[in-house]
């Protein structure tokens, strides 16, 4: 009987049906898969797509996809075909990616999560789409997204009905808005994914979901091709269940597009080697300050601080230096009152550059069209009665002014005590019920990332309430120094080993 099953398993493995197992797979473990001849890109893609079967709208019912890539499967098929021919075709060969619906993707719907773009079909990607498809990925699907990415808090869109839920407690949220890209990912129902970050929307739903985030240096990744919320602060990247997946991803999508005149920066940035990060012992030597004004507040869950403050111990034990407290003269009160640019004028701006391909041409034709989600029709409102103050406009020359005073003061507090980096918990307090939003959210990542444009990554911690609930610890430190960050990730994320998989999503027998 022993050699019958193994003689099956042979056979089947020499007909595609490969026995690998995608729950909580890596990028490294497909590719040595796959060089081993025991998985093909369309096994892969079909493990994936019974798992989105069954786990998304069925079982658990996770409803984090607002669509499944019809041409997936025939995509991997091509895949498979270059591989017999030349091996892999990039470092992202066969990745099946969970692509957040605020990205363009040609041939693919593209909603922002609401209904009045239900039937936007671009005709190009997104850079960030294009660049992984061009290291040899794939997009598996397209997951929900709080509409207009207007809230971290909770993931619910007209284009889907109902909230994404967290598959570690399936009555708690996902956060936002990337929330459905991060249940998705945690869920193992793609590889890995992308989202986008305006004050909290990658590094919140990743530490919600035992996840890595990573938001860049304002001016090192692109945000062509996205929907924007505020292109001030919005920044797109990588979502994953490693940091070594991350770092992969995050090499494939960095460095200058002339097509977002941010990353003009970039070309005096060059892009590292940032495989040079993963280093088990990258945390000796560093100093890490811990900016406990970013978290530390009446309503903080004492779990998180407890979790955190264990975390800085095994930070500690890995070989750094803490500095306790470690703080930055800011005030984010001073915040100039009004507005520069923001939703209004950005989102006009992105539409008049789609004329003719878009449904609606303004965001007054959106407001007109009701093709929207009713919790998100204030803020539509309030918006398009504000001013579209353009950059030449005195309250934006208030508001640049503010945020390198900002910089400043975060770079003079790094100098006065020789930081490498800041920590602190991406949320003080755990995720919230589905419906419920009077208590504290706990959202600490909407000021000192965002405002001075600087590198922050957020990688799990441990988790609360009985092992349950997962937590994140952001990492942030200066501009451009996303490979020193990344190593100390990497090191803290191996010798503490916090990643665990969600029960409601478990491996397919």
């Amino acid at each position: 009987m022993r050699h019958r099953a193994l003689t099956i398993l042979i056979a089947c493995s020499a007909f595609g049906a490969e026995p690998f197992e995608v729950h909580e797979a890596t990028i490294a473990s497909v590719h040595a898969a796959m060089k081993a001849g025991s998985l093909t890109c369309a096994g892969l893609v079909r493990a994936y797509l019974r798992r989105i079967e069954a786990f998304d709208k069925n079982g658990p019912a996770i409803n984090s996809l607002i669509l499944v890539n019809p041409s997936a499967e025939r995509e991997a098929a091509e895949l498979d075909r270059c591989f017999a021919a030349s091996g892999l075709t990039g470092p992202l060969h066969c990745v099946p990616v969970i692509v957040k619906d605020n990205f363009e993707t040609a041939g693919l719907t593209t909603t922002n999560g609401a209904l009045v773009f239900a039937k936007y079909v671009p005709d190009r990607d997104a850079f960030q789409v294009r660049r992984i498809k061009e290291a040899g990925a794939l997009v598996l699907a397209k997951s929900n997204l709080a509409e207009w990415a207007f809230t971290p808090y909770e993931t619910v869109s007209s284009a889907l009905p109902g909230y994404t839920k967290n598959p570690y407690a399936l009555d708690r949220v996902s956060a936002g808005s990337s929330g459905g890209t991060a249940a998705a990912v945690a869920a193992s129902l793609g590889l890995v994914g992308l989202g986008t970050d305006t004050g909290n929307s990658i590094r919140g739903p990743s530490a919600h979901q035992a996840l890595v985030g990573v938001r860049s240096t304002m001016g090192l990744t692109s945000r062509d091709g996205v929907f924007p919320l505020n292109l001030q602060q919005d920044i797109a990247g990588p979502m994953t269940r490693t940091v070594e997946d991350a770092v992969k991803v995050f090499q494939a999508v960095a460095g200058y597009d002339p097509r977002d005149p941010v990353t003009a920066a970039a070309r005096e940035h060059p892009v590292p080697d940032y495989a040079a990060s993963l280093d088990r012992a990258g945390l000796r030597g560093a100093t890490i300050g811990v900016l406990r004004q970013a978290y530390e507040r009446d309503s903080t869950d004492p779990e998180v601080t407890r979790v955190f403050l264990a975390a800085v111990e095994d930070l500690r034990r890995a070989g750094a230096a803490i500095v306790d407290p470690a703080r930055v003269e800011t005030d984010p009160d001073k915040r100039p009152k009004g507005p520069c640019m923001g939703f209004k004028y950005d989102m006009n701006r992105f539409l008049a550059d789609r004329a003719g391909r878009v449904p609606v041409a303004s965001l007054a034709e959106i407001i007109k069209s009701g093709g929207f989600h009713p919790s998100a029709q204030r803020r539509l409102e309030v918006n398009e009665r504000d001013p579209a103050n353009g950059p030449d406009s005195p309250e934006c020359a208030a508001n640049r002014e503010w945020r390198e005073q900002t910089r400043q003061v975060v770079l003079a507090a790094m100098d006065k005590m020789k930081l490498d980096a800041f920590v602190y918990p991406t949320w003080s307090n755990v995720p919230r019920l589905i419906g419920d939003l009077n208590t504290p959210h706990g959202d600490n990542s909407q000021f000192f990332s965002p405002v001075t444009g600087f590198p922050a990554i957020t990688v799990p911690m441990g988790y609360t309430r009985g092992g349950r609930l997962p937590a994140g610890m952001t990492i942030y430190g200066r501009p451009w120094s996303e490979a020193k960050l990344l190593r100390y990730a990497y090191a803290f994320e191996q010798a503490t080993r916090h990643r665990r998989p969600p029960d409601a999503a478990p491996p397919l027998r």
